[in-house]
């Protein structure tokens, strides 16, 4: 199961810079990030190459990080790849807590992370929609 890094953060400079500093210092690579603000504070959510060793690394540091399971998913980077996939999940009832995509332009694809309370569930919707659930290993290396 894909894994994301989620770090606490107070909102001023050089935080970036000590989170990317801790992870190149230990060999791990970025995939994926997204900042969110929330005025004095923040979320970081990162997608990286070795999850569990990067929120030890973090967490050795001093960072208040956690890690979260996910799901991922490959959609076709066109209009509507989204729309099917959340139109799935919105049929069960299923709350999105927290969302992201990225492109792999030369697939002409996009990957989607969803983060929800029932990861399994999730999966298999998406399964029966027809889409590809991605293994944390191709998540990561991707």
């Amino acid at each position: 199961m894909p894994h994301q890094v989620s770090v606490f953060a107070e909102n001023k400079p050089g935080k970036i810079s000590r989170i990317t500093e801790v992870l190149s210092k230990n060999d791990i690579n970025i995939r994926a990030i997204t900042i969110s603000d929330s005025g004095d504070y923040g979320i970081i959510k990162l997608l990286l190459d070795k999850p569990e060793f990067g929120n030890e690394c973090l967490k050795n540091a001093g960072l208040a990080a956690t890690l979260k399971s996910i799901v991922a998913i490959k959609i076709d980077d066109s209009p509507g790849g989204l729309h099917k996939a959340a139109s799935a999940i919105a049929k069960e009832n299923i709350n999105i807590e927290d969302a992201y995509g990225f492109t792999i332009r030369e697939k002409n694809q996009a990957v989607f992370v969803f983060q929800v309370e029932d990861i399994a569930h999730t999966e298999k919707i998406l399964k029966n929609a027809g889409f590809e659930v991605i293994s944390d290993k191709e998540l990561y290396y991707l």
